[in-house]
């Protein structure tokens, strides 16, 4: 099997991979084609149906696993696939774990990383909550260890949610040491709640995809509701410190417009949205440049980052 982290421009593709989109659309002289995504365990490609009628091209659906033949191209900078043949793969003729976009590192090792910035907070309560969830609860650990962090965007794949807490996590543990005037504690506390709402708001894989309560609510506000319900459960937790914390989790977007219902009102709170935002970006960055197949420095305007971008010349 060619991992489509593999392809590069001018390869012809003969392969199954699974359909994780797929849309019509109209180009500006009126003809029909076929947008679609395609995946396995290395990370997607997009794909076109030029002539959705030809012979070779069988119906499928999102979710499908489905045997392509294509030419990979390159526009603006990102691989693309010029789908020629398609048709729903049989059973036996795949495996379905070549098809879940992994980590690169460890599940295992990176939550026993975590696992020592837990073990590090000093406050009776904070610990005390942290522990109920990543310590005592199986079933949210097995969850957090396995949730992406995104549908897309970045940390998309099965461990991107350990990943992405973690470093934001370390991130954190530098600024408390860098500006000893933070909270290490609620900081930290913050760090490795503030995305948990992304278990309720994104299904599991293969389908990584927004749920009702992800469309309605949004993961920032599960997640203190989440967090909210742990605190209840611990007696004389005080109740300051209860909304200090809330709040980091709440403002850990940073601007209104980005999702945040409050803007950052203490020092944690800020640290917590440079710390989140900064692997949100490096991370996004990485993606993009892996995508790009390596061909040449420029890879064109980048809709995220809002300019032109390319990779170091080392």
């Amino acid at each position: 099997m060619k991992y489509i982290e593999t392809l590069r421009e001018g390869d012809r593709v003969g392969d199954i991979y699974l359909c994780k989109f797929k849309q019509s659309a109209v180009t500006k002289n009126g003809k029909t084609y076929e947008n679609v995504i395609l995946q396995d365990k290395t990370g997607t490609i997009d794909a076109k149906i030029w002539d959705p009628g030809s012979a070779g091209i069988n119906e499928f659906d999102v979710l499908d696993y489905v045997d392509v033949v294509g030419d990979v191209t390159s526009f603006q900078g990102t691989l693309q696939l010029n789908i020629k043949r398609v048709r729903v793969a049989r059973d036996g003729e795949f495996d379905p774990r070549d098809y879940l976009p992994v980590s690169s590192r460890d599940l295992d090792e990176m939550y026993t990383e975590l696992m020592t910035y837990e073990s590090s907070i000093q406050n009776p309560h904070l610990r005390r909550l942290v522990d109920s969830f990543f310590v005592e609860n199986a079933n949210f650990i097995r969850a957090f260890k396995n949730h992406s962090a995104a549908k897309s965007v970045h940390h998309g794949f099965v461990g991107g949610l350990l990943e992405h807490t973690l470093s934001v996590v370390k991130l954190c543990d530098f600024f408390a040491g860098q500006y000893p005037f933070l909270n290490r504690d609620l900081l930290l506390c913050a760090a490795m709640f503030h995305d948990i709402g992304k278990i309720k708001e994104l299904s599991e894989f293969p389908e990584n995809d927004y749920t009702d309560d992800g469309q309605l609510l949004g993961h920032i506000v599960i997640g203190v509701e989440l967090v909210g319900v742990g605190i209840r459960r611990i007696p004389d937790f005080p109740k300051k410190l209860a909304s200090e914390l809330k709040h980091c989790i709440l403002a850990h977007h940073g601007e209104l417009e980005y999702g945040s219902p409050k803007k950052p009102a203490l020092p944690e709170a800020l640290a917590l949205n440079f710390a989140d935002n900064a692997d949100a970006k490096m991370e996004t960055f990485r993606e993009t440049l892996n995508a790009s197949g390596g061909s040449g420095e420029w890879l064109g305007y980048n809709r995220f980052f809002e300019t032109n971008i390319r990779r170091s010349g080392f």
